[in-house]
């Protein structure tokens, strides 16, 4: 069955709901502008955006090691998600970078994630295929992935197979000789610029070395031609089996973390219908009753967790300091920007929550509210219960406590852990 679309007008808590999933949190002015909007035009305007970030204190470029370089990154970043007017733009980077996984334990120049994020943010909302192309392109993605060693006569399997296995069709859906046949498909994409820690801040950009590809006739997903790194991507991004795993994937980050089989066939369907495109796919997930249907069905990641309740406040003024800070706890709770623990990525959902977590959740949400450190980030602007928790009203006993422990108690309830 097809995605039935949802006409109703947005309530409060239906526009609460709605930027929670999209945009991390939002101040309670901002979900009552959303009020009596129909769930078409509000996903439409949510799905309008450009590419531009915002101006940065943050300059990554400046500093003195590959590590330090990388901590100002993750600060601009986690900035950019608190500050941004599109911050679905930001969550979907997120889940982009979860998808074509890169990790800084190997990549350190700062041109090379510089170019990475901006891939994901350009392409997100274009077609997969798009997408899938121009991260695979970036020098980022090809360190990790070993492609630089990936040469005519001595392939490197490794972007051939992750590509598959990882990005596109899935494990199941192609064989070893395909993964062969992509990888000397992909010899000779490569990158030129900084190479080694001691040149991290030197430009880093996509190149193809001719004389190392191997331009011989492959076989490969059933087809055979002189294909080169573009063609078989395309391929890939095009096999019936990667609309199911993209739909898979976007039905976590904006419905639920228990799988759906049926729901995500209907996306999937979306997906192919529209030749990949990613805005129309969204669009139709957004507007759906299946998306307003499915509340408190996601456990707030670590990002979430942080950039929901700086969001809530509506504070512009948050010190470098404070995003500093917060990106050391990211990787504390479990999610170090641009550093999944793997090339699959974060697992998500009940991994995020463990006894361990749990108290580091409440360490950071008192830091926030409570003055540990002594100027806490939320206490000159409080956010609501409405902004936090999708509701307008907070039980009794909580009346009686000052904005501080009020926004601590709400960080820490269980309602808040879930979108």
């Amino acid at each position: 069955m097809p995605l039935t679309p949802r006409t109703t007008p947005l309530s409060l808590t239906d526009a609460a709901h709605l930027l929670r999933r999209t945009g991390f949190g939002a101040t309670e002015a901002q979900i009552h502008a959303l009020v009596g909007r129909t769930p078409q035009a509000a996903a439409d305007e949510l799905l309008t955006f450009s590419a531009e970030t915002l101006p940065t204190p943050f300059q990554p470029l400046g500093a003195v090691s590959p590590g330090a370089a990388i901590k100002l990154m993750q600060a601009a970043w986690l900035r950019e998600m608190v500050l941004t007017p599109h911050p679905l733009r930001e969550r979907l980077t997120l889940l982009w970078s979860n998808h074509f996984v890169i990790g800084t334990d190997k990549v350190k120049n700062v041109s090379a994630l510089e170019g990475y994020l901006s891939a994901l943010r350009t392409h997100a909302l274009g077609r997969f295929g798009d997408l899938a192309l121009a991260a695979v392109q970036t020098p980022a993605v090809l360190r990790y992935l070993d492609n630089d060693q990936n040469k005519k006569g001595k392939p490197n399997e490794n972007l051939g197979r992750e590509l598959l296995e990882l990005f596109t069709a899935g494990i199941g859906h192609y064989s070893e000789n395909d993964v062969k046949e992509g990888a000397r498909a992909l010899t000779g994409w490569t990158y030129q610029g900084g190479r080694g820690n001691k040149q991290f801040a030197q430009p880093q950009t996509f190149t193809f070395n001719a004389r190392q590809h191997d331009a011989g006739v492959k076989t490969y997903l059933g087809q055979s031609g002189q294909f080169g790194g573009e063609d078989i991507v395309r391929l890939a991004a095009a096999h019936p089996a990667t609309a199911d795993r993209v739909a898979f994937k976007l039905w976590q980050a904006f419905v639920s973390d228990a799988p759906d089989p049926a729901g995500q066939a209907a996306l999937a369907d979306v997906l192919r219908q529209n030749g990949g495109d990613l805005r129309q796919t969204l669009a139709a997930l957004l507007g759906s009753q299946d998306f307003y249907a499915a509340t408190g069905r996601i456990i707030r990641s670590p990002v979430d967790f942080v950039v929901g309740a700086l969001r809530a406040s509506g504070r512009q003024d948050f010190s470098e300091k404070t995003y500093l800070s917060l990106t050391t706890s990211l990787a504390r709770l479990g999610q170090e920007l641009l550093h999944p623990p793997t090339v699959k990525g974060w697992d998500g959902g009940r991994e995020w929550i463990n006894d361990g977590t749990l108290l580091l959740r409440m360490q950071v949400a008192a830091a926030l509210s409570l003055g540990q450190p002594k100027n806490p980030a939320l206490s000159s602007v409080p956010p609501s219960a409405l902004a936090l928790l999708g509701r307008p009203d907070l039980p009794p006993a909580f009346a009686k406590l000052g904005p501080a422990q009020r926004t601590y108690l709400m960080l820490v309830s269980p309602e808040y852990q879930l979108l």
